[in-house]
């Protein structure tokens, strides 16, 4: 908790969520026209204001993702600030239905009741949407995406076709789990998963995570913790996720975890089960995953797996204790896999532990939207 107090670390997290021009957007000329190009798709980016919104600029600008024109929609009370996106200056438009006419894709994250108002309107335009809330997700026709796991789910979506679409980002703690897993899947098929999460304060966005910063400090000082995000104390305490529970004692986002990796891996018959829990740790979650195989697996195999598969860096350093943690995969593209080990409670080589890391913001929502969008050109 003391690294909160440095200087460089408040900047390092926090600063990509002002509205004021940062060095992260900045980019040389010859970069921009790289991206800035007149034969490539018009974008909108909904909910532009908010942790992901800021997040979706800073990968399409780290990707060079080619635009010829961006529009920046918010809330009515952001509509007339001013952004600076790759040197150029743009004004925050209010979000209407009406803001979709000429755009090809639109990428959402401003919540579900904002997704199910704005995003058949999107599609009714002609415009594919990229959605990052839960509005979409289960949807029977709607893919459920991640990239690197089952790209063919949105076979036959294309820009320049005409024709708007709806695809649905997955949950980010589906998605962080689901990038270690799938691999292991595919060669051994799992026959059940248990799934325990370790969720950072990004997951609630900046908000939560300026409030944990807040109490952190509040808490050192001897003063009563300001609790307004999740109305209990998050400095230097853990809590089940604040998602409703339902009358399974499974919260949403548990179920979440259990029906989204159903429809990802096309197997309705597949047994997960999930405890979702909040830890005061400002951003990227951690998960650890208990694996149950139909086929044998053992952990030197499971390792090479995990070593070529894409999205993936394994840190499995038994001898200098050294395995995946949120700080090291904060801001990075890669989830992080390690503790590669053996289930010793399964029979054979059937079982495997792992323990994964991923940037919630970054692979667990704008980077996983944005490499969709790349799936579209």
């Amino acid at each position: 908790m003391a690294t909160l107090t440095q200087p460089h670390h408040q900047t390092h997290l926090f600063s990509k969520f002002s509205l004021k021009p940062k060095p992260k957007f900045t980019t040389s000329p010859s970069r921009i026209r790289m991206s800035l190009q007149e034969n490539a798709p018009s974008i909108a980016v909904v909910g532009v204001t908010g942790a992901v919104g800021q997040e979706f600029l800073s990968v399409l600008s780290d990707r060079d993702f080619p635009y010829r024109s961006i529009k920046m929609l918010a809330s009515k009370r952001s509509a007339g600030k001013q952004l600076t996106f790759q040197d150029r200056n743009y004004t925050i438009e209010e979000l209407t239905a009406e803001s979709f006419d000429g755009i090809d894709i639109a990428l959402f994250s401003a919540g579900g009741s904002i997704s199910k108002q704005f995003g058949p309107a999107a599609v009714e335009k002609g415009a594919i949407v990229v959605d990052n809330s839960s509005a979409f997700r289960m949807h029977e026709g709607i893919p459920l995406v991640i990239p690197e796991v089952n790209p063919e789910a949105m076979e036959g979506i294309k820009v320049g076709k005409g024709k708007g679409a709806l695809i649905a980002n997955p949950n980010c703690s589906t998605i962080i789990c689901l990038m270690a897993a799938t691999p292991l899947h595919r060669h051994a098929k799992v026959q059940r998963m248990v799934v325990s999460t370790y969720q950072a304060a990004s997951g609630a966005g900046a908000a939560a995570m300026e409030e944990l910063e807040l109490q952190t400090r509040e808490v050192l000082e001897g003063k009563p913790p300001t609790c307004n995000i999740f109305k209990q104390q998050y400095a230097f305490n853990l809590f089940s996720h604040n998602a409703p529970v339902q009358s399974n004692g499974y919260n949403e986002e548990e179920m979440k975890l259990v029906k989204e990796t159903r429809k990802i891996w096309n197997d309705m018959n597949i047994k997960v089960t999930a405890t979702c829990i909040r830890v005061p740790v400002m951003r990227a979650h951690a998960e650890s995953v208990n694996l149950q195989f139909e086929k044998p697996l053992d952990e030197d195999t499971a390792r090479d797996i995990l070593n070529n598969a894409p999205g993936l860096v394994v840190i499995d350093d038994r001898a200098s204790n050294h395995f995946p943690t949120p700080l090291e995969v904060s801001n990075k593209d890669d989830v992080a896999v390690g503790r590669i080990r053996r289930d010793v409670s399964q029979e054979g080589n059937h079982g495997l532990d792992i323990f994964v890391c991923g940037d919630q913001i970054r692979k667990g929502a704008a980077l996983n939207a944005i490499q969709i969008a790349e799936l579209l050109l």
